[in-house]
């Protein structure tokens, strides 16, 4: 006989939320974090650690406290994809590090540039990659290095604190802030509030998990703020002018989720104060009980977008925030490639590294292009582009010439200048494939079997679930993972997710019925499905409205 005790519902586990659950850890990395905050390894780096060599590490700062240092250890070399899922984290991690340098906004000055290339050259074995979050990072660093790599970098105003960690990353922000002509706003001055005034500040430093920032007042809505913790991008409101709309909850990974409009009205000046409104709602309420639900998109998709903006307004500002009318999406190239013009009669002139990949030497060799032109301000951007402003319209040709000539794509195919990939199974302890040196591969074969394209397509290389190459919001995304090929053997591939976007009508790519392809047969499989979409599409028809309505045998 079934009672009415029996019948009664579980209670729900706690989910570690501060305001709710008190502050007790409930899992490992929370009661490191309490114990002594991920900040304070900087100096035992500088006094111990850099002396007495990695083995006088500690686990607990090894992983997680240096992240909020801007350093994860590096996966060791010749460990297939394979172990990745069953050797331990202190298994596959290698003596040496990446190192993330901050460039919030994406603002670097040739200068900045020339030092951490010298440092790559120097320290990492010349290896660099621009980053989707407008950072650089380096690999094969020492510890006994880091400290005269910090003194490099601060000598110069740059920093690799907070790099990583359950902290807020590198804030996003357009590559052309102040400059461009189809700029709605200059978000600069909010950036620089958040940077100086509220990151250095201690109750931002313990965060449930990492805390991704995106700010641009362009009408490109230059910097994915679909997929973002909290985002604001510029608008026009009708009765208050030029100001922004904030989006919340956004993020990819293994529960892709779109940020959410508060359909409400953020001026310029309020900017810093509702991004420490949303920080703080995530520091008090979000999940810290599993970390694999510790982002703010899964608070916000159960509370909803109603309430998350009521405590908002009413508990974490000072003033609630004017309504605002829905922000028409950008459906154009979000990415600034080219020569465009300034505000103030000038160029800036976007180039491609392919898939963001840089040597120690080329950084240099591009800080002493941007001198002779007498580039002063040179910027990263969230498709691995780099941009030089305020060029003269005189020097446009010889500029390009000499961009191309240092390695650069001042004219990249839509191949070229669509694919990213991550870090993948060269550095990485979660990746199950390579995907940077594959990266470049596939370009160079799409380009010699297919030529060019008259529209853009967007293809991802990810290493892992992860989706730190936004795998599920490109036209071709690719996650890689272990296969068995046709002899059983278990080997690299990729699962495939079609017709991602973002922009107009953003949504996430379609699985090909399980569709999965081996590494090996990549560029045959990609170079099929391409020339499925040439010989099927309808005039204007994108790559991504093709696959909502070909047939899976043209899909796979």
């Amino acid at each position: 006989m079934t009672t009415a005790t029996s019948r009664r519902p579980r209670a729900k586990k706690p989910e570690g939320q501060w305001k709710i659950d008190g502050r007790s850890p409930l899992n490992a990395d929370e009661r490191i974090k309490q114990d002594d905050g991920g900040l304070s390894a900087k100096q035992r780096v500088i006094d111990i650690y850099s002396k007495q060599g990695f083995s006088s590490i500690p686990p607990e700062d090894l992983a997680p406290r240096f992240k909020w240092l801007g350093l994860y250890t590096q996966r060791k070399q010749n460990l297939g994809g394979e172990l990745t899922a069953q050797l331990e984290n202190s298994e596959l991690q290698d003596e040496y590090f990446m190192m993330r340098v901050r460039f919030d906004g994406g603002r670097v000055t040739p200068e900045q540039l020339r030092v951490v290339g010298e440092i790559s050259r120097d320290f990492a074995r010349s290896t660099a990659d621009f980053t989707d979050r407008q950072n650089i990072q380096l690999h094969w660093i020492r510890i006994e290095d880091v400290p005269e790599i910090w003194e490099r970098l601060d000598a110069v105003g740059l920093s690799t604190l907070m790099g990583c960690g359950d902290v807020p990353r590198v804030i996003l922000g357009s590559p052309t802030a102040g400059v461009a002509a189809d700029e709605v706003i200059d978000a600069t001055p909010a950036i620089d509030t958040i940077v100086r005034d509220y990151l250095p500040r201690e109750e931002f430093h313990n965060l449930p998990r990492k805390f991704k920032t995106a700010i641009s007042g362009n009408l490109r809505q230059d910097v994915t703020h679909e997929i973002q913790d909290v985002a604001f991008i510029g608008v026009n409101h009708p009765i208050y002018g030029p100001g922004f709309d904030c989006f919340v909850g956004g993020g990819l990974s293994t529960n892709p989720m779109l940020a959410q409009s508060l359909g409400a009205f953020v001026p310029l000046e309020r900017v810093p104060e509702v991004w420490a409104g949303v920080v703080r709602i995530f520091r008090d309420y979000g999940y810290r009980r599993l970390r694999n639900r510790a982002r703010l998109k899964f608070l916000v998709a159960e509370w909803g977008i109603e309430k998350f903006r009521e405590v908002l307004e009413t508990d974490y500002l000072d003033a609630p925030l004017a309504d605002a009318p829905a922000t028409p999406l950008n459906p154009g190239h979000r990415d600034h490639l080219g020569v465009h013009p300034q505000r103030d009669g000038r160029y800036y002139v976007g180039v491609k590294p392919t898939v963001g990949h840089a040597t120690g030497e080329q950084l240099v060799a591009i800080a002493d292009v941007a001198k002779r032109f007498g580039i002063e301000r040179i910027r990263t951007t969230p498709y691995k582009e780099l941009l030089f402003l305020d060029v003269d319209e005189s020097d446009l040709l010889a500029l390009g010439a000499a961009l191309d000539d240092v390695g650069l794509y001042t004219k990249p195919s839509e191949f070229r200048r669509g694919i990213i990939s991550c870090t993948g199974l060269e550095f990485c302890k979660l990746a199950h494939v390579t995907t940077k040196s594959r990266a470049i591969e596939l370009v160079d074969e799409l380009e010699e079997r297919i030529g060019n394209l008259d529209v853009p397509i967007s293809i991802s290389l990810n290493g892992c679930p992860n989706s730190c190459a936004r795998t599920q919001v490109s036209d071709i995304g690719l996650k890689g993972q272990t296969v068995t090929d046709a002899d059983g053997n278990r080997v690299e591939g990729f699962q495939v997710h079609l017709g991602g976007a973002l922009g107009l009508d953003p949504e996430f790519g379609r699985k090909v019925r399980g569709h999965k392809v081996i590494a090996d047969e990549l560029g045959d499989y990609c170079v099929r499905v391409i020339n499925n979409y040439l010989d099927q599409r309808e005039d204007g028809e994108q790559f991504r409205d093709w696959v909502l309505r070909a047939d899976d045998k043209d899909l796979s």
